[in-house]
């Protein structure tokens, strides 16, 4: 009984001391500087707040235990964001939803508008060989356009499109005077197979033999050109229909005469430099070809350099009109040939 009559005269205590707390009103000037303050802090910027990271091991102490409730409410009001986020941010997506679409489908028989050709073959012949580009177009992996009837559209010239799908369906290969365009088409589509066949067939297998040869000519691209301008130049100048030039074309490295030749057995001979220095000249003509180490002979060159000129569309005539009869030393003579190309515009 005396326990209980204690516990209730500490609990009137404790009434009696709560009672007992009153707060003094504060004064008018205090009150209107706490109303100012919570006013500007609602038009302030909310600062930023550096979060901090403890490692995987630390471990809470036991007295932050308490603190951590409290001090989460404060740091979420400063982490809420004076703005409302972007509304990218929002609507933001899985980019793997975005790469993931779905691959387009297409029919068994394809209809192909190849520049304004019309062209229709199965797909599987389109997807004969991979690593090609037409294997990829119509892999679905890509939007291939198409036009108002439906068909598939391929930016590029048809002319020389049906030797590209007569190989694709059974290996067949165009013919002679159709081989080079066919085989830019191949380049262009990365048709792998025809280019390596197409390689192997003449004229390209020819030309390689020919590129051969001119990679051990000089400055062949260069003198080409070369005489391209000069002649152009003359034409212009004269109001001519044509223009005229000489080259000289010569296969041996140093000028002889035609009693010399018989005494040397192969294409360089063994001089000093002094001498060498004696034989140095340069022959009174438009462009020079020579020297090369080779078993095609001068007439071969002079059938390379018309050949390129017509490439070009270009209509070019040659005749030897003699050879150089500068002296040199002694008995020697220059004697390289020296032919005149007539170059015809119109």
């Amino acid at each position: 009984m005396q326990q209980n009559g204690s516990s209730a005269s500490n609990a009137s205590n404790g009434s009696n001391g709560r009672q007992a707390l009153s707060f003094s009103p504060l004064p008018a000037a205090t009150t209107t500087r706490v109303r100012r303050f919570i006013q500007e802090r609602r038009t302030l910027p909310l600062p930023r707040v550096m979060v901090v990271f403890s490692a995987a091991g630390d471990t809470e102490k036991p007295g932050d235990a308490a603190m951590s409730s409290s001090d989460s409410a404060a740091e979420e009001d400063f982490r809420k964001p004076a703005s409302p986020a972007p509304s990218f941010a929002l609507s933001k997506k899985p980019l793997r939803s975005s790469l993931n679409t779905p691959e387009q489908e297409f029919p068994e028989v394809i209809s192909l508008n190849v520049g304004g050709t019309y062209f229709t073959t199965r797909l599987s012949t389109l997807r004969r060989y991979e690593d090609t580009m037409l294997a990829a177009m119509f892999s679905g992996r890509h939007h291939i356009p198409r036009d108002a009837e439906g068909r598939y559209f391929i930016d590029r010239d048809g002319t020389y499109f049906a030797d590209i799908l007569n190989f694709l369906r059974e290996g067949e290969l165009p013919h002679r005077d159709r081989v080079r365009a066919v085989h830019r088409e191949a380049q262009y589509y990365a048709l792998g197979p025809l280019l390596d066949s197409l390689e192997d067939t003449q004229p390209l297998t020819g030309e390689k033999v020919r590129q051969a040869f001119l990679d051990l000519m000089p400055y062949y691209r260069d003198n080409l050109e070369r005489i391209v301008e000069i002649a152009k130049l003359r034409a212009i100048q004269k109001k001519a229909r044509f223009a005229k030039l000489k080259i000289c074309v010569y296969k041996e490295e140093m000028p002889i005469t035609p009693y010399e030749r018989p005494l040397f057995n192969s294409l360089r001979f063994e001089r000093s430099d002094s001498e060498a220095k004696l034989f140095e000249h340069h022959c009174e003509v438009d462009v020079s070809f020579g020297p090369w180490e080779a078993v095609a002979d001068v007439y071969d060159l002079l059938h390379c350099i018309v050949s390129d000129l017509d490439e070009r569309g270009i209509t070019a005539e040659q005749q030897c009109i003699g050879v150089c009869d500068k002296h040199l030393i002694n008995h020697y003579y220059c004697k390289r040939p020296i032919y005149e190309f007539k170059i015809t515009w119109w």
